[in-house]
């Protein structure tokens, strides 16, 4: 699993921070990593870097093998809380995702001439 970090303008210390929340995002999402290709977060202050309540935003990518990509976004007092919470929601859809396509891949097998299209999720 890829994890790429892409932030606005506003954002100080871009390297580091890449460095410490692509850590972050690949423990939230270990127990699903063997689905996933590549994550990709965007990172924003909504403020243009003047101080607000929850003007730190955070939206994930996750792009999974044979679905179509689930996408999250959240909002938060600071970066750090922003991408954690939208990596618990990430991990939420993927799990809900992946339960779908099982669930839809045991009926398909109960019903015999089912066919099969996960491609569509």
């Amino acid at each position: 699993m890829q994890v790429h970090i892409n932030t606005d303008h506003n954002i100080q210390g871009r390297e580091a921070l890449a460095e410490r929340l692509g850590g972050v995002v690949e423990k939230s999402l270990r127990r699903v990593a063997d689905q996933i290709t590549r994550v990709e977060v965007h990172l924003s202050i909504e403020s243009g870097g003047k101080s607000g309540q929850s003007d730190k935003h955070c939206t994930m990518e996750a792009r999974l093998e044979g679905l179509q990509p689930v996408v999250v976004s959240e909002q938060a007092g600071t970066i750090d809380q922003a991408v954690n919470a939208a990596a618990d929601k990430l991990l939420r859809a993927i799990d809900g995702k992946i339960g779908r396509r099982r669930d839809k891949s045991h009926r398909a097998a109960a019903v015999p001439g089912a066919a099969q299209d996960d491609s569509e999720e």
